[in-house]
């Protein structure tokens, strides 16, 4: 089987770039006292935890899949099951900085509308790559691996868009406000975020 590993390879480069883009929801900053925003950004952080944690998981079965010298069928069940579950993840955190409300900033309203756009254009755009994973045809090697080259191309071009709505809302104060926040923190790839 091993003409599924290196195309799966691929698909799980393009992934983790895709992945990085929640646990991206933590900076660092000091206190500015405003408690509204501190409020808010508690809210935030606490809904996306259990989301990047989803995240990293679906990531971690693809990249285990790699590693496995996996049959397509398997390759197919793993990245769909990742796939909708990046999807859900993605809508789950849209629908938490939606139900937060504006944060208390200049523009806040316009920052958390873009974010929430962009969380639901990602989740949207996971579900419809589960789509095409799912119809990809297992039995015929050379076509399944080409097919998840088209899905990596994807991904790729996923993971280097999502990103700018979500980085406009934690510009500054909002992000000052998520980087004292515990539960942010905790979503971080990066253990140096006590640092800033």
């Amino acid at each position: 089987m091993e003409g599924t590993n290196p195309v799966n390879k691929k698909l799980a480069a393009a992934l983790s770039g895709g992945a990085v883009l929640v646990l991206a929801l933590s900076g660092c900053g000091g206190d500015d006292g405003n408690e509204k925003l501190d409020a808010w950004a508690k809210q935030v952080c606490d809904a996306v935890q259990p989301q990047a944690k989803k995240i990293a998981a679906a990531n971690a079965a693809i990249q285990k899949e790699t590693s496995d010298r996996s049959t397509p069928a398997e390759v197919q069940k793993t990245d769909a099951q990742a796939f909708q579950d990046m999807s859900d993840a993605y809508k789950a955190i849209g629908t938490a900085v939606n139900k937060a409300g504006p944060p208390d900033v200049e523009n806040g309203e316009k920052k958390q509308q873009d974010a929430v756009k962009e969380l639901n254009g990602i989740s949207s755009s996971y579900a419809s790559l589960r789509k095409q994973v799912d119809a990809l045809d297992t039995k015929d090697q050379a076509k399944f691996a080409d097919g998840l080259k088209d899905i990596a191309t994807e991904l790729d071009k996923l993971s280097q868009s999502g990103n700018d709505a979500l980085r406009t809302l934690e510009e500054g104060e909002v992000g000052q406000a998520m980087a004292q926040q515990e539960s942010c923190q905790g979503a971080s790839a990066s253990p140096s975020v006590t640092q800033g």
